[in-house]
C-alpha cells in the first residue's frame, strides 16, 4: 500500500465515464470530489500525500465513505424519482452509521503496513498506538455502530424492516466478534483477511440499509476501487 504508483488520469478512469453516462450530477461530483482527495491523498507532492499524516488520511477517508458518498447517493435518488431533497431520518442515521465505519477503515488500513509505514515515516495511528490497541479500538467502534443500528432498528415503523435491521445487524455484530478473537496480529495474512471481512460487512450493511439501483451500487464500487488504487 506504501509504495508509489502512477496517477491515473481522470479522462482515463472508467468511473467518471460511468458517471457523465449516467447523466447525474450529484453522483458526477461525488466522484470527482473523491478524485480530487485520493490523489492529494496519495501523490508525493509538496504539501499534498496526506496520508502521511493520520489525522488527515482518515478525515479524507471519512469524508468520501460517510459524508460524499451517502448525500450524493441519497440526492441521485431523490431527484431520479421527482422528490424533494429533504433530509430524512435514515439519511443522517446512514450518514452517523458510515462515520463509525469509515473511521475503522482509516484506522484498520495501516495494521497491516505498520513496518511499511514506519520505512516511510508515516506516523499512522498503528505506529503511534501499536497494532493491538488499535485492532481493538477499531473492533469496538464496530461493535458500538452495530448496537446502535440495532437500537434504530428497534424503533422502526415497518415491521419487515425492524427484524431485518435487528437480526441482520445482531448476526453481523457477533460474527465480527468470533473473529476478532482468533485474529493473529503478528501475521500479515490474518491480518489483512479480517481487513476485507470488514469491507465485507460494510457491503452487506448497506445492502441492508439501501434499495438504490444497480449503477448507483457500481459507482460506488468505483469510488471503492478508487481509494482501493491509491491507498
Amino acid at each position: 500500500m506504501n509504495g508509489r504508483r502512477p496517477i491515473k488520469s481522470p479522462a482515463n478512469h472508467p468511473s467518471f465515464g460511468l458517471g457523465w453516462a449516467v447523466g447525474s450530477q450529484p453522483l458526477f461530483l461525488a466522484l470527482f470530489i473523491s478524485f480530487i482527495l485520493g490523489t492529494a491523498y496519495s501523490i508525493n507532492l509538496p504539501f499534498l500525500r496526506w496520508k502521511r499524516s493520520a489525522v488527515v488520511a482518515a478525515l479524507c477517508i471519512l469524508a468520501v465513505r460517510a459524508v460524499i458518498v451517502q448525500l450524493a447517493f441519497f440526492l441521485h435518488i431523490q431527484a431520479s424519482l421527482l422528490r424533494p431533497a429533504v433530509f430524512t431520518r435514515p439519511l443522517i442515521f446512514a450518514t452517523a452509521f458510515m462515520t463509525f465505519f469509515s473511521v475503522v477503515i482509516a484506522l484498520f488500513k495501516d495494521i497491516p503496513d505498520i513496518e511499511g509505514d514506519r520505512i516511510f515515516g508515516i506516523k499512522s495511528f498503528s505506529v503511534r498506538l501499536g497494532q493491538k490497541k488499535v485492532f481493538w479500538i477499531c473492533v469496538g467502534l464496530l461493535e458500538m455502530a452495530y448496537c446502535v443500528a440495532i437500537l434504530m432498528g428497534a424503533t422502526s415503523a415497518c415491521l419487515w424492516s425492524k427484524y431485518a435491521t435487528v437480526v441482520g445487524h445482531a448476526i453481523l455484530a457477533a460474527i465480527l466478534w468470533n473473529r476478532s478473537r482468533s485474529i493473529d496480529l503478528t501475521s500479515k495474512t490474518t491480518i489483512t483477511s479480517f481487513y476485507m471481512f470488514i469491507w465485507k460487512s460494510l457491503l452487506l450493511t448497506e445492502e441492508e440499509g439501501n434499495g438504490v439501483r444497480d449503477h448507483c451500487r457500481i459507482l460506488e464500487m468505483r469510488v471503492m476501487e478508487f481509494y482501493a488504487t491509491y491507498g
